[in-house]
């Protein structure tokens, strides 16, 4: 079988562009064939595409698939485990099709929630950062840096449905901010062109308890200005500096500021283990039949051919929440 994937033409310095990706026509085998349905686009992805990838996972090298997430539909098995018409989902990257073991694909229950591509949200990381680095409870005043991203989205009502007492995110737009609060239903939110310790203290004059930073930069900053003494701070990401060189995309928290306001660094990756996993899926669908939860995404309706545009947009800000995109 043929199936069409997007390659990495070189691996990327600077700011990506167009000429970074490729489409190839590759041919496959394996016990398992999967027509994909929907591919995932995450902002991790660029790192990952980096000669200098600081994250714990080799690189992607040029010639090569790339992309993370799909879901598709089984279409051939010699593996009894798997059959024709199954819903499953793998690490197959971005392509229309792939091959390889059963052991590649993890099956799903189409019931489980209305649409497969739920199954591509960011949870893992979203849900752990917040209930088990940061332990959000009750009482807890939480600000979120990116809040309409991916992670952000996602993490934000995991601290509202863990009780915490108020919950803020910061967006890059004001419409952005408005759908924070009007959609996701965050207490407040901000548009963080506007001064971020000036937002936090009319928003939250109480201080802060738990901070889940995505962004890095001057909202880390304007987060350890409002902190209480004890503050928690999850550090998952820093969008603001992805662009950057090495040294610049991973900036060092001043940590001298935070130890002299008793606050507590906790950077974190989460791993995707089985139980992370698991205890996403367990709470994202008790607060989805409560009602408690709304799913972000942004569905990008084009074809292959489009992937790498759609993941260019992604970088630039242009969706909300979870980016997926159909293929089927």
């Amino acid at each position: 079988m043929i199936t069409h994937e997007i390659q990495l033409t070189a691996q990327i310095v600077g700011v990506p562009g167009r000429e970074h990706f490729t489409v190839a026509e590759v041919e496959i085998d394996g016990d398992v064939v999967v027509r994909t349905d929907y591919l995932g686009l995450a902002a991790t992805c660029l790192e990952l595409m980096r000669s200098d990838c600081h994250l714990p996972v080799p690189a992607w090298q040029p010639g090569r698939r790339i992309g993370l997430t799909a879901v598709g539909t089984v279409l051939r098995s010699a593996d009894p485990g798997l059959r024709e018409g199954d819903l499953v989902q793998s690490m197959s990257g971005w392509s229309t099709h792939s091959a390889g073991p059963a052991g590649a694909y993890v099956k799903l229950d189409r019931d489980t929630y209305p649409d497969p591509n739920f199954h591509l949200a960011q949870g893992p990381t979203a849900y752990y950062g917040v209930a088990d680095v940061a332990k959000v409870g009750p009482g807890d005043v939480v600000f979120v840096s990116g809040a309409a991203g991916g992670v952000g989205s996602l993490a934000a009502q995991i601290a509202r449905n863990l009780g915490a007492a108020k919950v803020v995110g910061s967006a890059g737009s004001q419409a952005k901010a408005e759908y924070l609060v009007g959609t996701l239903g965050l207490d407040a939110a901000f548009d963080h062109h506007q001064d971020p310790v000036a937002a936090l203290k009319e928003l939250a004059p109480e201080g802060i308890t738990v901070f889940f930073d995505t962004v890095g930069g001057a909202l880390y900053d304007a987060a350890l200005e409002v902190a209480v003494p004890g503050a928690r701070f999850a550090l998952c990401g820093s969008l603001s500096t992805q662009l950057g060189a090495a040294a610049d995309r991973f900036p060092a928290p001043d940590r001298a500021a935070a130890e002299a306001k008793g606050v507590h660094l906790l950077p974190f990756s989460c791993f995707h283990t089985p139980d992370q996993i698991a205890a996403w899926h367990s709470h994202f669908q008790t607060w989805l039949d409560q009602d408690g939860f709304v799913f972000p995404q942004t569905v990008v309706e084009t074809g292959i051919d489009g992937v790498p545009d759609a993941f260019l947009s992604l970088l630039r800000g242009d969706f909300r929440g979870n980016v997926s995109v159909p293929l089927a």
